[in-house]
């Protein structure tokens, strides 16, 4: 189990979100330029994809501050931004890595006291 600050949980929910939201936009793209020639998945999912990549960016740049990430790992997460579900990968490998928070500690068991 790993412990996380609230902002730590929030950009694992903005990786999450972000990559779904390409997701959404990448259908959107397809029926956009497919044979139905219909615009309405980019109008909805453009500008949630484009608000969620901004969050993410943010979110990237407090939680590498807070869990001092190397100038390295700050740049390749910020980068990870930009390719379809990048995020998610990113996200994971620096779980992985214990990035995100340190582990707890086993919890010791209490002595009973004697009677």
């Amino acid at each position: 189990m790993v412990r996380r600050d609230r902002v730590t949980g929030l950009f694992v929910g903005a990786a999450v979100a972000e990559a779904c939201s390409w997701l959404g936009l990448l259908v959107g793209m397809a029926v956009k330029y497919g044979p139905t020639d219909n615009e309405v998945g980019v109008k909805i999912f453009g500008p949630i994809h484009g608000g969620l990549f901004v969050v993410y960016l943010l979110l990237v740049l407090l939680v590498a501050r807070r869990q001092r990430w190397s100038l390295l790992a700050t740049g390749v997460a910020l980068a990870c931004a930009v390719p379809p579900f990048a995020t998610l990968v990113y996200e994971r490998w620096a779980r992985r890595r214990g990035m995100l928070g340190a582990a707890d500690a086993p919890a010791r068991p209490e002595p009973v006291p004697a009677r």
